[in-house]
Parts: C-alpha cells; sequence; structure tokens
C-alpha cells in the first residue's frame, strides 16, 4: 500500500531558525554577510520551503541542502548589479557598457585621491580653502589652447548652465537640423528650454545658411549655437553654415557663439582611417567664444561636462548658483586631469583606451580571433563537441554618439550554433558577464573592443558555454 507523504510531519521536521545560524555553515555565512542579512535569507529560505512542503512537493530539508540554497541566495542578494563585463560586441563607446574604460593611470589617481584625504578645496600654499575647479584647468588651457576652462558632471549640464548663465529669458538661434533626440529619449531642445532660453529655429531640417542666423537676430538674441549632429548623419542635399561664418556674424552683432561639440575628440580621427571628427582646438580657432564637450566619448576619460573658451565668460559661469549643483566630484576630477595628462605627453593613442582600440592594426586584431579560433577548436576536439568556427572579416562601430555610421575593418570569431541567442544570454549570466552580437545565426566575437588581461576569461567562458 502507498503512503501519502505527511506535510504536517515534513514541516514538524524542518531545522529551527536556530539550527541554521548556530551551525557551522550558518557561522560562515554570517561571517561573510553579517547576521542581519543571513538571517532574513534564512527566514525566507524557510518559509519558501514550508509553502512548497504544504503544496506537497519534496524539498530537501537538511540544514546542509537548505544552507546551500541560502548560500546561493545570499551570493545573488550580494552581487552588486553595477558589474564589469567583457565587451566582445566591436562597439568602441559602448553606451550601454559606460563608454570609454580609463587608462591605468586613470584608474590609479581615482584609487589615490578616494584611498586618502586631499586637496580637492584646499590651498598648501596658503592653508586655507582653495577651488575644486582649478585641478583640471590648466591641462584643459594647455591641450586645448583656450584660455580657460571649467568641467561639471556632464555635457548636457554644461549646456543647461551656458544657457543658464548666458541667456535666461532671451533668444538661442539654433538650426532646425541640430534639435537632436540624444539617448534615453532625452531631446536638446528640451534640455536647453530648461535654461530659461527661448529656442529661435532658422533654416530647413536639411539646409541652414549663415543668412537663416542673420534674418532672425533681434535685440532680445543672446547667442548662436551649433550643435553637433554627433548620433545622426545627414547625406544629399543638405547645407549648414560653419562654424567660422557664424563666428564672423556673432561678432558682427556683438552677440556670443556656442558649440555643443558633444564628442570631444583632441585627435584627428581621420589619422586612423576614419571620416574627420570635428576636434576642440578647431572650434576655439574658427571663433567660438565657449565650446562644451564630453569627457567620457572621444576624450576617453570619466564621465564629464567639459566648457572651454573665454576667461571672463568662465568666470561667469563659475560663479552662477547652478555650477555647484552639478559641480564633479573628486574621482571624477582625478581621473580626467590624468587622462588629459595622456594627451600632454602625446601618447594618447597607446594609453587611453579608446584610442588604443581605434588605432590598434588589423594584423594585431587578426592574430587575436585566430588565437581564439586554434584554442575553442583544440577544446572541441578534446571533447567531441560538433563545433563551427571561422576567423571572417567584419567592421567594429565607434558608437557613444560619436562618428554616426563610421566603422572600422576587424576580424571576428564567428561560433555558428543551433540556438546563437540561447548561448548569447549563457555569455551574459556568467561572471564576468560577456556581451556579444549576433549575425546571420553566427555569434560574433571582436577582439577590438576586448581589453588586454580578458582573453583568458573570454575564452573560458565560451568553453563552458559549449559545455
Amino acid at each position: 500500500m502507498t503512503t501519502t507523504p505527511d506535510p504536517n510531519a515534513a514541516l514538524r521536521s524542518l531545522p529551527s531558525m536556530d539550527a541554521l545560524l548556530t551551525s557551522a555553515g550558518g557561522g560562515g555565512l554570517i561571517d561573510r554577510y553579517g547576521r542581519s542579512a543571513a538571517a532574513q535569507a534564512m527566514r525566507d529560505c524557510l518559509a519558501e520551503v514550508r509553502e512548497r512542503l504544504r503544496q506537497g512537493e519534496t524539498p530537501p530539508t537538511s540544514v546542509e541542502a537548505l544552507l546551500v540554497e541560502i548560500a546561493r541566495d545570499l551570493e545573488r542578494r550580494f552581487q552588486p548589479s553595477l558589474r564589469p563585463v567583457i565587451n566582445a560586441a566591436g562597439i568602441i563607446l559602448h553606451t550601454n557598457l559606460g563608454r570609454a574604460p580609463l587608462s591605468a593611470a586613470a584608474q590609479g589617481a581615482m584609487v589615490t585621491v578616494a584611498a586618502a584625504y586631499n586637496t580637492l578645496e584646499y590651498d598648501l600654499a596658503a592653508g586655507s580653502r582653495g577651488s575644486r575647479l582649478i585641478h583640471p584647468e590648466s591641462v584643459l588651457r594647455e591641450v586645448t589652447g583656450a584660455e580657460a576652462a571649467l568641467v561639471v558632471n556632464n555635457n548636457a549640464a554644461a549646456l543647461v548652465l551656458i544657457l543658464s548663465a548666458l541667456a535666461k529669458g532671451r533668444e538661442v538661434i539654433i538650426s532646425r537640423g541640430q534639435l537632436v533626440e540624444i539617448g534615453g529619449g532625452f531631446r536638446v531642445p528640451d534640455v536647453m528650454i530648461q535654461s530659461g532660453a527661448r529656442l529661435v529655429e532658422v533654416g530647413t531640417t536639411n539646409r541652414t545658411r549663415p543668412a537663416d542666423y542673420a534674418a532672425a537676430i533681434t535685440p532680445e538674441t543672446a547667442l548662436l549655437m551649433r550643435a553637433h549632429a554627433s548620433n545622426f548623419r545627414q547625406i544629399g542635399f543638405v547645407e549648414s553654415a560653419s562654424l567660422e561664418d557664424l563666428a564672423v556674424l556673432a561678432r558682427s552683432r556683438d552677440i556670443l557663439l556656442v558649440d555643443d561639440l558633444g564628442s570631444g575628440a583632441l585627435i584627428d580621427t581621420a589619422r586612423y582611417g576614419l571620416e574627420h571628427e570635428p576636434t576642440v582646438q578647431e572650434s576655439l580657432s574658427a571663433g567660438c567664444d565657449l565650446v562644451a564637450f564630453s569627457g567620457d566619448k572621444l576624450l576617453g576619460g570619466p564621465q564629464a561636462g567639459i566648457i572651454v573658451g573665454r576667461r571672463a565668460l568662465i568666470e561667469k559661469l563659475k560663479k552662477h548658483p547652478l555650477a555647484r549643483a552639478i559641480r564633479a566630484d573628486k574621482l571624477c576630477l582625478a581621473a580626467l586631469v590624468a587622462t588629459l595628462d595622456h594627451y600632454r605627453r602625446d601618447e594618447a593613442p597607446a594609453q587611453v583606451p579608446v584610442w588604443r582600440m581605434i588605432a590598434r592594426p588589423l594584423a594585431d586584431l587578426q592574430a587575436a580571433a585566430e588565437s581564439w579560433s586554434a584554442a575553442l577548436r583544440e577544446h572541441a576536439a578534446d571533447r567531441q563537441i560538433d563545433l563551427s568556427v571561422e576567423v571572417i572579416d567584419g567592421e567594429s562601430a565607434v558608437g557613444g554618439g560619436s562618428l554616426p555610421g563610421a566603422t572600422l575593418p576587424t576580424t571576428l570569431l564567428a561560433l555558428r550554433l543551433r540556438d546563437p541567442s540561447l548561448a548569447a544570454a549563457a555569455l551574459r549570466a556568467g561572471d564576468p558577464p560577456v556581451i556579444a552580437r549576433i549575425k546571420e545565426d553566427r555569434l560574433l566575437f571582436d577582439p577590438r573592443t576586448v581589453l588586454p588581461g580578458q582573453d583568458a576569461a573570454l575564452l573560458a567562458a565560451l568553453r563552458a558555454v559549449l559545455r
């Protein structure tokens, strides 16, 4: 005769909270995660097991088995959501993956400043309060040629500060073709309106001439603005006014010219087979009064909004109340100065990861992909795994709102799998997570964006998925 398990008996046999807490394994979890967190995980586990028993299930109920589940739960709870990943997708400035990885010097500068008290707002010579604004300014003047500079927490904030301080309640003239939407659904017109400035749109979506700006200028006009089309491209029947023409017009009417450059290139991208991206130095040479750009795009540093230009205007921005609300913190400033130092030393292509990836020779990329392929073929042969692996030509993208549509030739590792989406999901669930891309039923891995020292972890992740 078959006996039906008695759920009440099973419930009575469950270990108590005290038994879990006082066990050797429970003590280890308390040491690692703290008593409060460990106890909560134990309570949650016991509640779940009780409910499963009431439903007629037969889950493991020994102290050892429960502690295994509790340990897994605690590990999941304490796993940070902001984690490093291996970017094998081939997008250099991957906005969703944190854009620019920092150089070793920038990382070290952040650690040094974070680990001790520092001179963020202290003047050692005077022995009194100083200003955080001085730290990046001299090096920014040196690498851009600007009279003065100011750093805030991002480029959108830089734009709002400029317009709030210099154009609140007045008109700002901008081409209709430059009223773009940036990442996350934020639109440049909406950002600008927050400053209290009144937008005056001129020209058409595809064609705007200097005469369009000139016709729109009134006594209420504070400035002309150029917003660089960093995340889209217009082709065909298009025309835009040059910064040089706008600078002449602005000076003749005694108004300002501001360039929202965005990408922050300090090096000519054409050196590396890309289209020329306007540089900060070029905008200043063209006659712009102020230029705003990002720290974490083609500059290759931390997230920051950088404003360079005329000293009198920068001083006015520094004194505006909004400047304190959007100021950069000590870690950002440390990383930014260390990144800018690479440009001062003419070593950015070798030391700044973004530029190192852009400049990496195709032969190196091919050698890396061939090495990965050989390692995976050997692994598949040893374990008798049927694996289709190829090394193919491909393209890397610059990404990150810089050089829209621009690509660089690369060499890819391509795996043809029965379900590449399932394999991609498994790679994302690993530790570290690996981000690849899928095209034509193949899982693709681009060595250009795999950082030095990550090859072994990438291959280990691939072997685990293939197993």
